[in-house]
């Protein structure tokens, strides 16, 4: 494992978290927030990260087990070597992701957004997404000057109730009844 050169330039974006250990000879069990799952594995060096510490590392192998992915790390052998890679966020550079159609946003860039209805009306700010049977939902938090303090769970769906998403001014504009 080789620390992160302190110039990395782009953003770190977290794609998935290593959760546990898996048998003795060194396989960690991985969390992925990609969909599906495995698209992790599209990238071959991940950069680790927990507190303040970062690292790289390359993933030799992996299969898919039910919801989670077993991966064997380059230089990680055995039962104890995997125990200290448990709770690190697995990263890459933003500039690392691929370029989305237009109208198309990647979960990083929706959270802390903040959330006014076409009336005008500050809901709040998307503090984070959850992935649901049918569709995404945006877990909206008040701030500073919204309408009131409560949270709020908004579907996210652009053809029916997101109107416009500004990443530049950091609003989204929504068609919602803050009673509901």
């Amino acid at each position: 494992m080789n620390n992160l050169p302190e110039s990395s330039g782009s953003p770190l974006v977290v794609l998935g978290k290593i959760v546990s250990v898996h048998g003795v000879r060194g396989s960690v069990k991985v969390y992925s927030d990609t969909d599906p799952l495995d698209n992790v594995l599209d990238y071959p060096e991940w950069i680790l990260r927990k507190g303040q510490q970062t690292r790289t590392i390359k993933f030799l192998d992996a299969r898919v087990q039910g919801r989670i992915l077993v991966v064997n790390l380059e230089g990680v052998t055995d039962r104890d070597q995997a125990l200290g890679m448990v709770g690190f966020e697995i990263c890459v550079v933003q500039d690392a992701l691929p370029d989305l159609d237009v109208g198309e946003y990647y979960w990083h860039q929706l959270e802390g957004l903040q959330v006014i209805t076409v009336q005008g009306e500050l809901l709040g700010r998307i503090d984070h997404l959850l992935e649901t049977g049918s569709n995404d939902v945006m877990v909206v938090r008040p701030c500073e000057g919204s309408l009131d303090q409560r949270e709020r769970l908004l579907p996210y769906l652009p053809d029916l109730y997101v109107k416009s998403i500004d990443l530049q001014s950091g609003v989204m504009q929504v068609d919602w009844d803050p009673e509901f």
